[in-house]
């Protein structure tokens, strides 16, 4: 009996350490995945006509956060952001500035920043995004 129990042990011990050894390079994959991610994402503001673009980024950081930080917590703060700047954006596609609207997306990203447990590498790329949406509603009449 305890040399079944010795070798079940042991058998699981091997199967823990293989499956270790083979997570590694997943992990680096990942880690140089998401080096790529920010890399693209800070030189998206280097580009031309980033301002243009402006709405689509925080929603594309909106979506990379959800998918990477928040496995199932708080889904409806980020899907309440993406609503709201859903809405912004049909206004503006109007030609209709509406600061309120935008003071509601600024909001609920604010939440999103505070509310939660980001890594600090994307609260800050929230936290940027949040002080290009106050730059675009203190200058939105020359924003091109």
């Amino acid at each position: 009996m305890v040399l079944k129990i010795a070798r079940s042990l042991a058998v699981g011990v091997f199967l823990f350490g293989i499956a270790n050894i083979q997570a590694a390079p997943q992990d680096r994959d990942h880690d140089r995945d998401d080096r790529g991610w920010y890399q693209n994402r800070d030189s998206f503001y280097h580009g031309e006509g980033w301002k243009m673009r402006l709405f689509d980024r925080v929603r594309d950081d909106l979506n990379r956060v959800q998918e990477v930080d928040f496995n199932g917590r708080d889904q409806y703060r980020i899907e309440r952001t993406k609503q709201e700047l859903n809405e912004l954006q049909g206004k503006l596609a109007s030609q209709r500035y509406d600061q309120p609207e935008l003071d509601d997306v600024i909001g609920a990203l604010n939440g999103v920043v505070a509310a939660n447990q980001l890594s600090p590498r994307d609260r800050d790329m929230l936290n940027d995004d949040l002080a290009r949406l106050r730059e675009y509603r203190e200058h939105h009449e020359d924003w091109r």
